[in-house]
């Protein structure tokens, strides 16, 4: 197998919560699987929430069965890791009020709707896929060929993203007792080894910082609302529970989720 590995930046981003109040709407602070499963579908030109079939939707209102947009459906397999470039993991953040003019947004005199967001500025990520799929394959040749058929862009619209720093590599899975990991880990993963202070200092294994944050993994099938789970990144040592650990060529370590 192989790991296709780039660099996904941009000049800003927002993954927008859904769970806004009434003066502001609130982004994640990092990319999430969701997102970045969209960015791999508009790259190969499927279709989001707002192509799915009507007939789809009305099956799904009134027998309530599972329907996924597209873009889901067919990439939810994929196995991802992803790996802050960002100091601690840490992306700062910034409130930008702009306005909607279009006419329709708002009921109010003049139709113009004030909307303020709260933006990722200069985000920038390293990811991973590992290449076991023929969806899998599809991306990596899309990206290396640096073709796509719908423009990717980082939540939304406004904020188009750069694909840089392409790399394919041999997939090397390593041995892991205890060590560090390099990427976002779902915390039912992972847990903090449980170290005293003489076996941190004899290893070097001091940590320093815990980046914590519930981020959407996976869509709903009913309602296709996020699904949330809590992920870390940190420089702490870790134990890893029954999932294989990937060593890339410049040491980092990662799995995939």
């Amino acid at each position: 197998m192989e790991i296709l590995r780039f660099s996904l930046s941009g000049k800003s981003a927002f993954f927008k919560k859904p769970d806004v109040n009434t003066y502001y709407y609130f982004t994640y602070g990092n990319i999430h699987k969701v997102a970045l499963l969209g960015i791999f579908g508009a790259i190969l030109g499927y279709g989001g929430y707002t192509q799915m079939k009507g007939f789809e939707r009305e099956k799904k209102q009134h027998e309530l069965t599972e329907s996924y947009p597209e873009f889901y459906e067919k990439l939810r397999t994929l196995q991802l890791s992803i790996l802050p470039k960002k100091e601690n993991g840490c992306i700062s953040k910034k409130v930008q009020i702009f306005n909607n003019s279009v006419g329709y947004a708002s009921k109010e005199q003049g139709g113009n709707l004030v909307v303020k967001e709260q933006w990722l500025e200069n985000p920038e990520w390293e990811i991973c896929l590992l290449i076991n799929s023929e969806e899998a394959k599809r991306i990596k040749e899309a990206i290396c060929g640096r073709k796509c058929i719908y423009y990717p862009y980082l939540g939304k619209n406004d904020h188009p993203a750069s694909i840089d720093e392409i790399i394919v590599e041999e997939a090397r899975r390593c041995e892991f007792d205890i060590g560090r990991l390099d990427c976002f880990s779902p915390e039912e993963f992972i847990t903090i080894a449980d170290l005293d202070f003489d076996e941190k200092e004899e290893l070097a294994l001091f940590g320093s910082f815990q980046y914590k944050e519930a981020l959407p993994y996976e869509l709903d099938g009913l309602t296709n609302l996020y699904q949330l789970k809590n992920f870390l990144y940190t420089d702490e040592v870790v134990n890893v529970k029954n999932k294989e650990v990937y060593e890339l060529s410049d040491g980092k370590k990662i799995l995939f989720y």
